[in-house]
């Protein structure tokens, strides 16, 4: 059974806001081992705490991204209904995430495209991800492939 929105539910300017999650040490840890970002920079503390430009340890701008999508995924807007991730643009970082941030991420439809031959269309929304003081640390653009009403 479907519960999330179909591509006719979605309209220019819906907005909507996920919960939040705290992004802990091990989370970062356990990403960087994950993925081989195995960067001074993510590991080593002496480094980390001489050299990087924050003097503490911070997420990948890479975790930061995975974990909006996650957070995303949670509001069940999409749940059964989103059929691909169509593209990614506009990413820009403002800021660092750091161990203890908590992110959350508000959301707004941009716009959308019916794709018959998909069975639903392009839906495009705009995400800010937030720490808790409410500064933007990372925005972009995404677009999924959404089903229709018709083949839900």
């Amino acid at each position: 059974m479907h519960k999330g929105m179909t591509f006719e539910e979605f309209k220019s300017g819906d907005r909507f806001t996920t919960g939040r999650r705290t992004v802990t040490e091990h989370d970062i840890m356990q990403f960087v081992g994950l993925v081989g970002l195995t960067e001074p920079l993510f590991l080593d503390l002496e480094y980390i705490r001489k050299e990087s430009l924050y003097g503490e340890r911070i997420a990948p701008g890479s975790l930061t991204f995975g974990m909006a999508e996650g957070l995303t995924v949670q509001t069940g807007i999409i749940h059964g209904t989103g059929m691909a991730f169509a593209g990614l643009d506009k990413m820009r970082l403002f800021g660092p995430v750091k161990v203890g941030d908590t992110i959350q991420v508000d959301i707004e439809v941009l716009d959308s495209k019916p794709i018959p031959a998909r069975g639903g269309g392009i839906v495009r929304y705009r995400h800010w991800v937030k720490n808790q003081r409410g500064e933007t640390v990372m925005e972009y653009d995404v677009a999924r492939l959404i089903r229709g009403a018709e083949t839900k």
